[in-house]
C-alpha cells in the first residue's frame, strides 16, 4: 500500500496542497475524503479543483449533494454525502453517470455511500494535529499507486 503523509500548517498550505495533487492527477479518478467536521476536506477541495484551471468559488455541495464542474474536456463532481440519510438516494440521482468517462470524482464523506460507490483511487484522510492538520493520502487502487509515486515531499 502506497501511503504518504503532510504537515499543512494553514487553509493556504491545504489549498496549495490540493493544487499540487491536481498536477499529477490522471483520469478517470476517485478521490475519498474523510476526517471530522471543520478538519479542511472542502478547502483541500477547492485547492484540487482551483488546480484544474476554475477560478470561480468552490463551496461545499452539502445541500445539493454534488456540484459539478465543466473545465472543458475535464468534469470533475464535488461531492459531500454528510447529510445523506439513506445511500440508496444516490441510486435515485444516477450516481454511477458521475463515474463514467474520464471524470474526476471528489467525495467528502463516502461512508455514508456505501454500497454505491465505486471505490476509491486515493484515500485522502484530514485529520488536525493541534494547531495545523494532517494529511495523509493512501492509494486504493493501481491507477491511484501510480498517481502517489509522482508526489514528492
Amino acid at each position: 500500500m502506497t501511503t504518504y503523509s503532510f504537515e499543512l500548517t494553514d487553509a493556504e498550505a491545504t489549498v496549495a496542497f490540493g493544487k499540487r495533487l491536481s498536477s499529477i492527477i490522471k483520469l478517470p479518478c476517485q478521490i475519498h475524503l474523510v476526517g471530522d467536521l471543520g478538519a479542511g476536506k472542502t478547502t483541500f477541495s477547492r485547492g484540487l479543483i482551483q488546480g484544474f484551471g476554475y477560478s470561480g468559488n468552490v463551496k461545499s455541495p452539502t445541500y445539493t449533494l454534488v456540484e459539478p464542474y465543466e473545465l472543458g474536456s475535464i468534469n470533475i463532481y464535488h461531492f459531500d454525502l454528510y447529510r445523506l440519510a439513506d445511500p440508496e438516494e444516490l441510486e435515485f440521482m444516477g450516481i454511477r453517470d458521475y463515474f463514467a468517462g474520464l471524470n474526476l470524482c471528489v467525495i467528502e464523506w463516502p461512508e455514508k455511500g456505501d454500497g454505491w460507490l465505486e471505490p476509491a483511487d486515493i484515500l485522502v484522510n484530514m485529520q488536525y494535529i493541534e494547531q495545523h492538520r494532517r494529511i495523509t493520502l493512501t492509494a486504493k487502487s493501481e491507477h491511484g499507486r501510480k498517481i502517489l509515486t509522482h508526489l514528492t515531499p
